[in-house]
């Protein structure tokens, strides 16, 4: 037995280079049963990061009562993190919503469904006759099923016609897409996570991983622990249990001032260029743009490099060194580059550093561009983020036909005029007001949005109809003219796909409490009360059931990158999740892509013809199919630029935003489970020793942080974090707060400003200040396990909670997917002209 609260990632199972990671399977089940009280056991996979690890719901008179790791997956071989063990069903009991909600007299009131439907659909055809489809915006998430999401894209698509489609991933991972759009021509990840099990170094770019996926980190600790460790380097400006480990392997922990990530970036790249660690026949046979980047990270000297990063120059020579003689090397990317500024371009010198090497598609040698939600890699592959189906490109008239074919309905319905309208583009037209019905799905908006005192305004505005389709009544939800109960995991079937394109079907378990429905329902329902046709007088969507919905995707995506055409629900039940591309040539998945060099960069293939790192513009199609690319992957260069917000007299700190181990999102399933909300009850304000002894702040005192935009006030973690630097947790909303004062949402200090690339917001840069309001005498509610660990642990009390069962078995680790030679729908030919 094993305390997950406390022992996060569980008991060591060490393993050598080049084999495989042993099997042990993680159980938890409601108090008092075992395993032989168990009536069934469904197949699925937690949503509660985005891992994507395997698991069966213990079932037992019609409720979830557990949880366990499925030994045979090759994405947890049986693991299972906390959240996933204590937050996965403990929600499902509590205050759902259980019947639709209409605003009448100002309050929100039960309705049954007709109404409610009633109501929308009146409201739709009143603005498509009025203005047309662009009065209409959809917001949705990274929390649904692949079957939803695509249902919903081809009624914004087709049915309406409305460009202003986009999902919450906008603001966590769409720098991952955009990353491996400028650099390989499509999304997809080129790595996997078989590659921790290979790797000589591993470089966590961003990405506090001990924290955002516990069980791919126990994946890292059991190689560390094990003969032939992997060298660690960490980037992050908090001193998190990554940094940790990576001083401890020999590598180092580089921390940057938020906001100079792409700066740092650029001195690794010079040093590689600049000490001969370079594979210039890989580089010439398989990229273009080298002069220009060697010229562009010329003048990012190791000393200038750590006089804008406020780093020592040695690390960083240090971890170029690390990466320039390691023979194999994966690296990771996420929040902590994704939210900062110049967020793309960083994150493609990420993509650079793999290809200056060759280090692509091979053991151990691979790029994950990380996501930071269960299903965000759907959101993006069916368009539903507002990118076209199956990775098509909106510029690209061929692709154009190719939906409106496949979907029979005219070319012209489909929004392709102009760049699909990102999230937070929508948000700023229903500020405007032409966007006057806004609905959102399976996301907490007033929670999760920058800077939230306008996001309420903009809620709040009568002129805008507001829909908002959930499980339980959020922050959002109260400002919504009509709210729908939606089912949740293990109440509704359909599939989803993790970080390192691994699909995963989800079987329903249970039945949904009340009268909530599924998503795919929902949508089902009003495409049918809008009468969406296609050109033949046919309902669109045609399908009725989640299956018939995969199978309509699969020929969405057929001939694609992300191919699922090999795959079907009965070839996902029993068995391990499959990677794509996935099709009769490759009947058991791509472990990795690029194995060849060879990038869907052709332009017939590529997904984006690209945009400028520093501005954003568009390169257009003749500009682009002038450079030749014809398989060969970019090495886009961008000079640092500053934060657009930096401190100064009257904001002198540095505020970044981000996660605990212990919550996901704005804490709507993990907040009502009782282990989860003890281990982290409340936010806090995380300041260095230095700062903190500079305010004369004591730990546990109350503070107050405020910005040009808002203010929080929580207790203070005097922490290990850098000096300069604030750090507050996001998850934290008002639903539970018992108070009207809006001072606990961390977005209530972040701005309204994105990355002119991938349009994704920059919550890691506020310039704030901080005021002690009161000694309090009584620590901090922040957890003592992770990078939220006070400075000096003596006297505070350590996060712990109760045990779960490990087993450690002799079970045969499942076996890798096949890497092809050629990776599936990508051309070799060159294009003509």
């Amino acid at each position: 037995m094993a305390d997950r609260i406390l022992d996060i990632w569980g008991a060591r199972t060490p393993h050598a280079k080049d084999t495989p990671w042993p099997v042990r399977v993680d159980l938890h089940l409601e108090a008092g049963l075992t395993e032989s009280d168990v009536d069934r056991w469904v197949q699925s996979a937690c949503v509660l990061c985005s891992n994507g690890c395997a698991c069966d719901i213990a079932v037992k008179d019609g409720r979830m009562v557990g949880i366990r790791g499925r030994a045979g997956d090759v994405v947890n071989h049986g693991r299972l993190g906390p959240k996933g063990l204590y937050g996965s069903w403990q929600w499902s009991r509590t205050d759902r919503l259980l019947r639709p909600l209409v605003r009448r007299g100002g309050e929100l009131v039960e309705t049954d469904w007709d109404t409610a439907m009633s109501l929308i659909v009146r409201r739709s055809r009143e603005l498509l006759d009025e203005t047309g489809p662009l009065s209409h915006g959809f917001y949705t998430s990274g929390q649904l099923f692949l079957e939803e999401y695509y249902t919903l894209a081809v009624i914004g698509k087709a049915g309406l016609g409305t460009p202003h489609m986009d999902g919450n991933t906008r603001l966590c991972t769409a720098t991952a897409a955009a990353a491996m759009k400028e650099s390989f021509g499509s999304d997809g990840q080129p790595g996997s996570y078989t590659d921790i099990d290979s790797c000589d170094a591993l470089f966590l770019f961003g990405h506090n991983m001990a924290e955002t996926q516990t069980v791919l980190w126990t994946r890292v600790l059991d190689r560390v622990h094990g003969p032939d460790r992997p060298v660690i380097v960490a980037v992050d400006p908090r001193r998190t249990k990554v940094a940790d480990v990576a001083v401890e392997s020999g590598g180092v922990h580089l921390a940057p001032l938020p906001g100079t990530n792409l700066a740092l970036l650029n001195g690794l790249i010079r040093e590689l260029i600049t000490r001969g660690w370079v594979d210039h026949d890989y580089v010439t046979a398989h990229t273009l743009g080298f002069d220009e980047l060697a010229t562009t990270v010329e003048p990012y000297t190791p000393e200038e490099v750590a006089r804008i990063c406020r780093i020592d120059a040695d690390d960083l020579r240090r971890a170029a060194e690390v990466f320039g003689t390691s023979d194999r090397v994966l690296s990771t990317v996420l929040q902590g580059f994704y939210q900062s500024p110049q967020a793309t371009a960083a994150s493609c010198q990420v993509n650079n550093l793999h290809l200056l090497r060759g280090l692509i598609g091979e053991p151990g040698c691979g790029v994950l561009q990380m996501n930071g939600q269960p299903t965000a890699q759907n959101t993006r592959e069916t368009g539903a983020d507002g990118d076209l189906p199956g990775f098509r490109n909106w510029d690209n008239p061929e692709h154009i036909r190719e939906l409106a074919e496949l979907w029979n309905v005219d070319p012209l319905t489909i929004p392709h005029w102009a760049a699909p309208t990102h999230a937070m583009q929508i948000w700023r037209y229903a500020e405007q007001g032409s966007i006057r019905l806004l609905w959102i799905s399976a996301t907490n908006p007033a929670v999760s949005l920058p800077e939230l005192p306008r996001i309420r305004d903009i809620l709040a505005k009568e002129e805008l109809f507001v829909v908002v389709q959930d499980g339980f009544r959020t922050e959002t939800a109260e400002y919504a003219d009509v709210v729908l109960p939606a089912a949740l995991w293990g109440e509704k079937q359909g599939t989803f796909t993790n970080v390192n394109r691994t699909v995963h079907l989800s079987d329903k378990a249970v039945e949904p409490p009340g009268e909530a429905r599924s998503d795919l329902d929902i949508f089902l329902d009003y495409a049918r009360r809008m009468d969406f046709r296609d050109r033949d007088g046919a309902p669109l969507p045609p399908w009725r059931t989640p299956e018939e919905a995969f199978e309509a995707w699969k020929e969405c995506s057929r001939g694609r990158l992300c191919d699922y055409t090999g795959l079907s629900y009965d070839r996902l039940r029993g068995r391990s999740g499959i990677p794509w591309p996935c099709n009769d040539e490759h009947p058991e998945g791509s472990d990795r892509l690029y194995a060849d060099g060879v990038f869907p960069t052709h332009p017939d293939v590529c997904e984006s013809y690209g945009r400028d790192l520093l501005t954003g513009g568009l390169v257009s199609p003749e500009q682009y199919k002038a450079m030749r690319p014809d398989g060969r992957a970019l090495l886009k260069a961008a000079e640092y630029v500053a934060s657009p917000e930096v401190p100064d007299e009257d904001f002198p700190f540095v505020c970044t935003t981000g996660r605990t181990v212990y919550h996901f999102h704005t804490r709507t399933k993990t907040g009502r489970s009782p282990r989860l909300r003890r281990a982290a009850p409340e936010p806090w304000v995380e300041l260095s020793a230095h700062d903190a002894a500079m305010l004369g702040i004591g730990e546990g005192d109350l503070v107050r942080v405020e910005s040009p935009r808002g203010r929080v006030e929580a207790p203070a973690r005097i922490g290990r974090g850098r000096d300069g630097v604030v750090f507050l947790p996001f998850h934290y909303g008002y639903w539970d707060s018992g108070s009207q004062r809006h001072t606990r949402a961390a977005n209530e200090l972040t701005l309204t400003e994105w990355d002119p690339v991938s349009k994704q917001p920059l919550y890691k840069v506020s310039a704030v200040r901080v005021t002690k309001l009161a000694a309090s005498g009584q620590p901090a509610p922040a957890p003592t396990t992770v990078a939220s660990a006070p400075h000096v642990p003596e006297g505070i009390p350590t996060t712990t909670g109760d045990d779960v069962r490990e087993t450690t078995t002799a079970a045969e680790p499942p076996p890798p997917p096949p890497t092809p030679v050629r990776t599936a729908n990508v051309p070799h030919t060159a294009s003509k002209g």
